[in-house]
């Protein structure tokens, strides 16, 4: 029975190396191998299957030198194992801890990077065209959890694919023959052919969310809500990536006959048919593949794309996105999207005096149209509701003068929630807010030159509202020029759209 379950388990990764064309007779394959249940299982049964297709193996490993050492005895091992298969191995290692610190990068993506520059590195040295990986179903299931969280589209949550480009060099191939197979069979194969293999200490560690999802989140939902879960989301996930690859077909199609000016006929999807070719402008093309058209674009210029940069550029002709300092890019009307690049802003030293005296008045600074309100306060016994552009604080704290006025160097802010003031340099950095779109917000202080408000920031702590208020002052900005999400500035940032959500009155 056991010799049964090993020969079925090798003929149907063979069938599905053979059905999905991962891998010819007689060529050079670098295997990537960490010494984990996976890997080592992928390097015997490619090992056991390349008699039969004459494939030429190469064992490599890549120590990240992350614990110390285990990390070493992985490397021992991996070592070992490649010499008792008779098979030549090549051994690479880097500091992953230095170089994420220097890349700002987390130890996870930098551990990525490196690892996959080192193979691609080894196998075109030797002149190999495919690396070969031990991802499986259970990874697939992980990272659709993991990219669903992050927001990912159709394109993301598709997963990996069976076979794809080296992110490190596009000429190499990398192949994974094991993606339709869970864990527990790898585990089931290793034990019936007394592999020996490593556990990493850290795939338990909590302090990375994809851990969690593994040991937290995933068996919670097959025990309550779906037994069948890798069943579910693996046929999700061939859908959506289906679905996604069509109307990249489409955009790719497109973009090349209205934008390029070349007429070319896509690729021939899954299913070997030609996707419909829209003969029409930008504006009138489906959502979805206007989205992937300014995707493809930006992705050529090499500016990080996310749905609010999509969804500006596409509501948006002719208006400079802000996505880096000095550079912004911009759509125009047939759905090209150019860099531009843009002088640095100063400080802006503008100002205006505003009397709030009366009992109602409305004012314009900076772009934005101001109304305000004094009343007597009513308790109702709760926190006042938040509304979009509307806030609400205790008039007298305030007093009867404020001044409306930009950011300027120096200035301190405490936001309501927190202990004591900030530099609000600092509160603009930690809310993604670029440095150019600073200089265009409105700041509110009183006539001491305290802050009271911060255009898109919550509200500051010394003037919200407590049971002590006997009169409140309603606070009510809009812009001048109303925008698609509310867009003011002459050059906006797609960091910015929170900013146009309405404050968050936190009170």
């Amino acid at each position: 029975m056991q010799a049964c379950r090993v020969i079925e388990f090798l003929q149907r990764v063979e069938g599905k190396i053979l059905d999905r064309h991962l891998l010819v007779r007689g060529q050079k394959i670098l295997v990537a191998v960490s010494g984990g249940l996976d890997s080592m299982t992928l390097l015997h049964v490619l090992k056991t299957l390349s008699g039969r297709h004459q494939w030429r193996l190469v064992v490599a490993h890549f120590n990240h030198r992350l614990r110390g050492r285990a990390s070493d005895a992985d490397e021992k091992l991996v070592r070992k194992t490649a010499a008792a298969l008779k098979l030549p191995i090549v051994v690479g290692w880097a500091d992953v801890k230095s170089f994420a610190k220097k890349s700002k990068l987390s130890i996870e993506m930098a551990a990525r990077k490196l690892r996959h520059e080192f193979f691609a590195r080894e196998a075109s040295s030797r002149s190999i065209k495919t690396i070969a990986l031990a991802h499986h179903a259970d990874d697939q299931v992980e990272l659709f959890f993991l990219r669903l969280f992050r927001g990912a589209g159709g394109e993301g949550l598709a997963g990996m694919k069976w076979r794809s480009r080296s992110p490190a060099v596009k000429a190499i191939w990398v192949v994974r023959p094991l993606l339709d197979f869970s864990k527990a069979e790898l585990g089931q194969f290793a034990r019936e052919n007394k592999i020996r293999f490593r556990d990493d200490a850290t795939n338990f560690s909590t302090d990375f969310l994809r851990n969690r999802i593994r040991n937290e989140l995933l068996p919670l939902l097959r025990k309550y809500y779906q037994p069948a879960l890798e069943k579910a989301v693996l046929r999700l996930m061939e859908i959506t990536g289906a679905e996604a690859e069509f109307v990249g077909e489409a955009a790719r199609s497109w973009e090349r006959q209205h934008l390029a000016g070349v007429n070319l006929r896509p690729a021939p999807n899954r299913a070997g048919k030609m996707p419909a070719l829209p003969k029409t402008g930008f504006e009138k093309l489906p959502v979805a593949i206007r989205r992937r058209v300014l995707q493809l674009q930006l992705a050529e210029l090499g500016v990080a794309t996310d749905f609010d940069l999509i969804e500006l550029l596409r509501q948006l002709a002719g208006r400079p996105v802000s996505v880096a300092p000095n550079l912004s890019v911009l759509r125009d009307a047939s759905g090209a999207v150019e860099l531009r690049s843009q002088a640095s802003a100063e400080f802006n030293a503008s100002e205006l005096a505003v009397d709030l005296a009366g009992r109602t008045g409305e004012a314009e600074f900076g772009g934005l149209h101001f109304r305000w309100r004094v009343r007597v306060r009513k308790h109702t016994g709760g926190a006042p509701v938040p509304l979009k552009q509307k806030e609400s604080f205790d008039a007298d704290k305030v007093g009867d003068e404020i001044i409306l006025r930009h950011w300027r160097p120096g200035d301190r802010f405490q936001p309501i929630g927190l202990k004591s003031a900030v530099k609000l340099q600092d509160l603009f950095t930690n809310s993604r807010i670029p440095r150019e779109r600073r200089r265009h917000l409105t700041v509110a202080t009183n006539a001491a030159g305290e802050i009271f408000w911060v255009e898109g920031l919550r509200i500051s702590e010394g003037f919200k509202l407590t049971p002590r208020t006997k009169r409140q002052l309603l606070w009510h900005w809009r812009s001048l020029c109303p925008r698609p999400g509310g867009i003011s500035s002459p050059v906006i940032s797609h960091r910015e759209v929170w900013a146009e959500r309405g404050s968050h009155a936190g009170h």
